[in-house]
């Protein structure tokens, strides 16, 4: 397993601890790297726990944001009723299309898909996998008439 893909899992294990206890994000990522992970922070190496903390805290701090673009790609869906992995998973990876632009979107789905295998079901991949296709393509068509729009000429 690469360094990114068991730093999205350990990322996601916050996300989930967070979501359940509403703990502050400080105390779930210092409880977590502590006590809860199976292998220690120093273990894991700074790629690991840098790259899981950022996506931690960028998700969270971005939430209500990300909510409102899972929510309108998940048709009779509410957020509070998917499951707490699922929801997590989501939030993570709509948090990497928009702010860790140098990681593919197809990537970035394709994690999303990997790990949802490991920790959901059949069927939550296929919903985690409609979900972020539809984002992605709201944000590939937004890109383009962005550019369409751009006024032409130096």
């Amino acid at each position: 397993m690469g360094a990114r893909r068991k730093a999205r899992e350990c990322a996601l294990q916050m996300l989930f601890q967070y979501d359940i206890a509403r703990s502050k994000v400080d105390e779930v990522i210092k409880t977590y790297w502590e006590e809860m992970c199976e292998i220690t922070a120093s273990e894991a190496g700074s790629e690991i726990t840098e790259f899981a903390t950022n996506l931690v805290t960028g998700t969270i701090a971005h939430m209500e944001e990300i909510d409102d673009r899972i929510s309108n790609r998940a048709a009779n869906w509410r957020i509070s009723r998917m499951a707490v992995v699922d929801r997590n998973l989501l939030r993570m990876a709509v948090y990497e299309f928009f702010y860790e632009p140098n990681t593919p979107k197809t990537v970035i789905i394709n994690e999303a898909l990997e790990i949802a295998r490991r920790f959901s079901t059949y069927e939550a991949t296929q919903f985690i996998n409609g979900i972020l296709d539809g984002i992605k393509r709201d944000l590939e068509e937004g890109q383009q008439a962005s550019v369409k729009g751009a006024p032409s000429g130096a």
